[in-house]
């Protein structure tokens, strides 16, 4: 197959040298993990046809030859883009759904907000009801994004002081659900400013996972205790069974216009490294893809 769409993915980093996590390190000459979505070019199985529209786990590369069980076939038609198809939205939707549990009303924070998955979860919260969204982001653009493009209620620029005041004056009522994508000074923020029985969805860990020296851990963890507050880490891979759910709501919201797919397109595999490096640098909003063919 030929690849049409390649994902960047900020979680790839934590596989690039040893942050403390548990997983297999990508090794010097290996090939690049990242998701992809391309066109069936040649095929021996009855089960792919040449044309197909594929989605597969096998890297960057422009061109990809594999048994047939390494291909998903999708629907060309089920989103209005074919890169559609590599939006985290089963990640942001599961973090919210099956793991925050959010129900109307409820007030949600999310950090990293203008990134790939959080502009999604704030999106997806506020089509799920909740009462009030607010985001964190990098800089005042972002922030500016997160209000106007995406439809936050507020958004504050986390290097203007300390995150805990900030999201005091634009959430007095405390939060509910916390969508977290920092780690660092941003969860013990939050903790700070939770509701009792607030729950926290511990999905990505920005401030720690770039190779840098470990973020000390939030030092009020103590209220979590008197809070009765839930801290749940999770992996999208155990809510597969979520998929076909997400995909057809997805479908309908992007093609109703309640939904805006947020993406960041740069072209040629030549410029994948580079754009990898200014996608944690923070210089994209949304989904990093990389376009390889017309």
């Amino acid at each position: 197959m030929r690849n049409l769409f390649l994902s960047l993915d900020a979680g790839t980093r934590i596989r690039m040298s040893d942050v403390g996590v548990p997983i297999p390190l990508i090794a010097v000459g290996e090939v690049m993990t990242g998701d992809a979505v391309g066109r069936v070019i040649a095929s021996a199985s009855p089960d792919l046809a040449v044309g197909d529209l594929v989605r597969h786990a096998l890297g960057w590369r422009e061109f990809a030859l594999a048994n047939a069980d390494r291909f998903h076939k999708v629907d060309g038609q089920a989103f209005p883009t074919q890169s559609a198809h590599l939006a985290p939205a089963l990640t942001a939707w599961a973090g919210l759904v099956d793991v925050a549990r959010l129900t109307t009303g409820e007030t949600v924070f999310v950090s990293g907000a203008a990134g790939a998955v959080g502009g999604l979860v704030g999106q997806i919260a506020r089509l799920k009801g909740a009462a009030r969204v607010v985001g964190s982001a990098g800089s005042p653009a972002k922030v500016a994004h997160l209000t106007g493009v995406l439809g936050f209620d507020a958004a504050f620029d986390y290097h203007d002081g300390s995150p805990a005041d900030q999201l005091r004056k634009i959430v007095p009522g405390g939060v509910d659900v916390y969508f977290d994508n920092a780690g660092g000074a941003q969860l013990e923020a939050a903790i700070e400013v939770m509701n009792p029985h607030g729950r926290i969805v511990l999905c990505g860990a920005l401030a720690s996972q770039n190779g840098a020296a470990r973020s000390s851990g939030p030092a009020n963890l103590i209220l979590a205790i008197a809070k009765r507050l839930t801290l749940r880490g999770f992996l999208t891979s155990d809510h597969l069974h979520r998929a076909p759910t997400v995909q057809a709501e997805m479908s309908a919201w992007l093609r109703a216009g309640r939904l805006h797919l947020d993406e960041s397109i740069v072209d040629s595999l030549d410029n994948a490294p580079a754009a990898f490096v200014d996608m944690l640098r923070g210089a994209y909003t949304g989904k990093v893809i990389i376009r390889l063919a017309p």
